[in-house]
């Protein structure tokens, strides 16, 4: 038999560089979201006619819409310089200001989870939005002193999963507000196709299909499922992603054909069998699956509500009729029904 690989800093190297290279790199390249699109591109152009910097720009939406990605597209659609960081890296007010102050004129400063920030930190992002100045305290005690810094023309990218935690003086400070919702299939077909190509893996329209519909209309789902398909193919089927090898890869990653995985429908059997179908309390139900309540607030519910498997009531979450239909149950007459 022959030895595991191992996984060197190299090879983990490599498939960083691999991942980075399905992103789109332009507007024209990126599919899906063609409102979003369209103001994007309207916006990049004027303020290059203007020879200004882009109004600053906060982009919204579930993990893995593309925010980030989006975000390097507008540096490099402004042939701009591209500063990332994230919101909980910031602790302290130096930290901000090290950033602001070492940006070259017209720079792109992404902030991811931008609602993760300090609120006492928020407050040094005002003026440098607003009038792009920075006061700095020098001195402590009676002679202490402020400094104001004259700060270059740059745009501030914000994301967030979670427009509800940011403040209404910060959120009003961006210009441009856009929200990313989730992919048709069609778009997510195209995804996968871009990304076969890129990866070098045969891959038929059905299968592309097969894999855009588990996807929970989410490209970094699509990308994620490919990859374990391709492996599945190439050990079983030729290396030929055909809709019945998709089929049969995601049926040994326990994904159904609406994308729920194990951890999903577990949720769901827990409310449907233990709970007699709700309601139930958040922690009562994490407590039972074992599972943390912000994971099951952020990570699961999301998707299940928006499926109509899931209801958030005053008393605690439910199951549906479709949930009951979904994992083969009969259900009770008092099956809440799901609200379009």
């Amino acid at each position: 038999m022959s030895r595991p690989r191992i996984q060197t800093p190299e090879r983990i190297d490599d498939e960083l560089e691999l991942d980075r290279s399905l992103r789109p790199r332009c507007l024209e390249d990126f599919v899906g979201q063609p409102a979003l699109k369209e103001q994007l591109a309207i916006s990049v152009e004027a303020a290059l006619a203007r020879g200004e910097a882009l109004d600053h720009v906060l982009l919204a939406g579930p993990p893995g819409l593309g925010k980030t990605t989006l975000a390097q597209i507008i540096a490099a659609e402004l042939e701009a310089p591209f500063v990332m960081t994230a919101g909980p890296a910031l602790e302290r007010k130096a930290d901000i200001a090290a950033f602001l102050t070492a940006l070259e004129p017209g720079s792109v400063f992404f902030v991811d989870e931008i609602h993760r920030l300090q609120r006492a930190l928020e407050e040094t992002f005002y003026p440098a939005m607003e009038d792009r100045q920075l006061p700095i305290t020098v001195g402590t005690g009676a002679g202490a002193r402020v400094v104001t810094l004259e700060l270059p023309p740059f745009t501030l990218i914000g994301a967030t999963t979670r427009t509800g935690l940011l403040t209404a003086p910060l959120r009003d400070r961006f210009g441009l507000q856009h929200r990313l919702e989730r992919y048709e299939l069609d778009d997510l077909a195209t995804i996968v196709t871009r990304s076969a190509r890129i990866l070098d893996v045969a891959l038929e329209p059905d299968g592309a299909s097969a894999i855009a519909g588990r996807s929970r209309g989410t490209p970094r789902v699509a990308n994620r499922l490919l990859k374990r398909v391709r492996d599945y193919a190439q050990v079983r089927f030729g290396g030929v992603v055909t809709a019945d090898a998709a089929d049969a890869a995601l049926a040994m990653l326990e994904i159904d054909e609406l994308g729920l995985d194990r951890l999903d429908r577990e949720l769901l059997q827990s409310i449907c069998v233990k709970f007699e179908g709700g309601p139930v309390g958040l922690s009562t139900l994490a407590a039972t699956v074992g599972e943390e309540q912000d994971t099951i607030e952020d990570v699961y519910e999301p998707y299940l509500l928006q499926c109509g498997l899931l209801k958030r009531t005053p008393r605690g979450r439910a199951a549906t009729r479709l949930a009951y239909q979904h994992l083969g149950l009969a259900a009770p007459a008092a099956a809440v029904e799901p609200l379009f």
